[in-house]
């Protein structure tokens, strides 16, 4: 089939059209450095999250209340890009310490969907606010 020239480039940019129109940000907060999510075709990728309380601040030293807020955080992220949980393929924990990790792991396994997504675990001296953890994904739409 032979076409134009005009139709081809008109679907191109159609195909263009569409591909820049999936690219959004969620959660920017006007001033701030970031965004909790960035969604860019079907891949979202979601911030360090370390899930704070109510009132934006992070509260206590227990790392099974961290994981789960920080995970809380991201399903938060995720829902309001339209993805799933399912949908995250890939995980960094930052830790500030590996003697949590036993602990953390337990919430973890709990909370993530099978089947886990692939991971990466990394212990660093300290993070914002004080925070124990802080969790990023990935997530692709299938």
């Amino acid at each position: 089939m032979k076409m134009n020239g005009w139709l081809v480039g008109l679907l191109l940019l159609g195909v263009a059209g569409s591909a820049f129109a999936q690219h959004k940000a969620i959660d920017f907060k006007a001033g701030m450095p970031f965004s909790d999510g960035y969604v860019a075709g079907n891949t979202l990728y979601v911030a360090g999250q370390q899930g704070p309380d109510a009132q934006g601040k992070v509260t206590g030293t227990d790392i099974t209340l961290q994981t789960t807020n920080a995970i809380a955080a991201i399903e938060r992220v995720v829902k309001k890009a339209g993805f799933e949980m399912t949908d995250i393929t890939s995980v960094t924990v930052y830790i500030t310490d590996l003697n949590d990790v036993p602990k953390m792991n337990e919430v973890y396994k709990k909370l993530m969907p099978d089947p886990k997504p692939a991971r990466a675990t990394v212990q660093v001296a300290g993070l914002i606010g004080g925070a124990k953890i802080e969790i990023s994904a990935i997530a692709v739409k299938h």
